[in-house]
Order: C-alpha cells, then sequence, then structure tokens
C-alpha cells in the first residue's frame, strides 16, 4: 500500500517562484513557476524516487 506524500509549499519573493518539497523523500525539492506546477513536478520526482530505490533495494 503506498501512502500518501506531504507535499509542502512556499512562494520564494525573491524570484517569484514556488518550491515545492516532499518531507518523506530527502531531496525531493523542486521549483515552479505557480504553485500546481510545483506540486506537480514534487509528484513527479517522489515516484521517481520511489520507483528508483524499488529497483535498486
Amino acid at each position: 500500500m503506498i501512502e500518501e506524500l506531504t507535499i509542502e509549499t512556499e512562494l520564494e519573493h525573491e524570484s517569484d517562484r514556488w518550491i515545492a518539497e516532499v518531507p518523506e523523500n530527502p531531496g525531493v525539492l523542486v521549483y515552479g513557476s505557480s504553485e500546481p506546477e510545483a506540486i506537480k513536478k514534487a509528484k513527479l520526482l517522489a515516484l521517481r524516487v520511489l520507483a528508483e530505490r524499488l529497483e535498486h533495494n
């Protein structure tokens, strides 16, 4: 069973871009021009990381 991931977002005011990270997966941190874009990128990267871990466990 796959647990839901927590995705934390924050607007980086200096560059006006969104940061999204998945605390359960260290290293899953992405940037996007909008919050939905950053969330989408974080989900995709988190899935890639999980797939790599399963493949190379």
